[in-house]
């Protein structure tokens, strides 16, 4: 049975007492991309004793990475979590047990864009910035999702030091602003959203399957596209007086200037999806001062919202086609190859890291499937089996 249509709200009436949980839970599901954004979850949970592997030449010892993981992760132990994975993680005896990556997932992981590429990249994003300035520390948090090289701060802003500066941040001790220096008139950045727009002023829209379209829904959506707005890479001047006080019109084009920022966002990753959170570090910076949640669920044919694993992740529509991407790249490619690694888990190879478990004292329990943290509502694992 179909699910009910919720109209945007920004589109059509003011959201009223609709609070941010019943918002979220009312969009209609894209099942194909839910099924991805489960797909990734354990590497996402893995992700920061990923980032210490790869960051050290040696294997490392497991009592220090384990605090890595999230916590929701220790109601059954670090090495329960770590021995599911065999093609990711190799754990060595004797102990006190360590662990490194296999070579597979090394390779997979080292692949990026090169520093030419990555500073096209970089000096896109920075150009967005209303100051085209960025926090350092936001750039750290997405160098994954934009392809970056592990040493970016290295190999693209000391290499190339006519487009990038580092300076400190008066604002914040001990973190620095990352400005592009580059003229702006030199400047001729092509919005991602040119090569799709169907006219003038219009993104190219696609509804999730099943998302049913009345005919006072259509007519709202037709005017939104008709609507003017700055593009990501034009300068828009801040109100005079500083006032907060703005015109209805002013406010829907502020809005869809939100949705073209974030759409040139999402095309400049590489599987065209980041975590809302991660976005929203950048909101300030870019000038976009609306809640970029509701942006996303107000426009289903251009976004779609996940909610999986307790976390927000948002997908760029029209780069995907029943949950791939229609264009995909040397470093999306290689991620995706790392998710089927992970959700191979230990098929196919018996008693993987036997002589490590038995160092343990832990027991074999090789029949032991991703279903043993679904126990859980708030496991980040809720992913299902191939």
């Amino acid at each position: 049975m179909p699910s009910p249509l919720r109209v945007p709200a920004r589109l059509v009436h003011a959201r009223g007492k609709t609070t941010a949980a019943q918002h979220v839970a009312a969009r209609h599901l894209d099942h194909a991309l839910e099924r991805l954004a489960a797909a990734h979850l354990p590497l996402v949970a893995a992700s920061p004793l990923v980032d210490a592997l790869r960051a050290s030449p040696e294997p490392l010892a497991l009592p220090n990475l384990a605090r890595r993981l999230p916590l929701r992760l220790h109601r059954r132990g670090p090495l329960h979590f770590l021995r599911l994975f065999p093609r990711v993680f190799h754990l060595r005896a004797p102990l006190p047990l360590s662990l490194s990556l296999t070579p597979a997932a090394a390779d997979l992981l080292a692949v990026a864009s090169s520093p030419t590429d990555a500073a096209r990249t970089l000096h896109r994003l920075l150009a967005m910035s209303a100051s085209r300035a960025l926090p350092l520390r936001a750039v750290f948090c997405v160098w994954r999702e934009l392809a970056l090289p592990d040493d970016f701060e290295d190999s693209v802003v000391a290499g190339h030091p006519h487009l990038f500066r580092l300076a400190p941040n008066p604002a914040e001790p001990n973190t620095h602003i990352l400005h592009l220096i580059s003229d702006p008139a030199a400047e001729d950045f092509t919005p991602a959203v040119e090569k799709t727009r169907p006219d003038k002023y219009a993104f190219k829209l696609q509804f999730p399957p099943g998302f049913r379209l009345t005919k006072e829904y259509r007519k709202k959506v037709k005017e939104w596209q008709q609507l003017p707005y700055a593009g990501p890479y034009e300068i828009v001047s801040p109100k005079a007086g500083g006032s907060k006080r703005v015109s209805k019109l002013a406010r829907r084009k502020m809005e869809k200037r939100a949705v073209g920022i974030a759409h040139e966002f999402l095309s400049l990753t590489a599987e065209k999806m980041v975590e809302v959170e991660k976005f929203s570090q950048f909101r300030k910076w870019f000038g976009t001062e609306v809640n970029v949640r509701d942006v996303f669920l107000d426009h289903p044919g251009i976004f779609y919202l996940s909610a999986k694993g307790k976390r927000h992740t948002v997908f760029l529509r029209e780069a995907y086609d029943r949950g791939k991407l229609v264009e995909p790249n040397e470093v999306s490619e290689a991620r995706a190859k790392l998710v089927e690694l992970m959700l191979l888990r230990r098929r196919g190879l018996g008693n993987a890291n036997s002589s490590a478990n038995m160092a343990s004292g832990a027991t074999s329990d090789a029949k032991e499937s991703a279903h043993d943290f679904v126990e859980h509502e708030d496991c980040l694992l809720d992913v299902p089996e191939t």
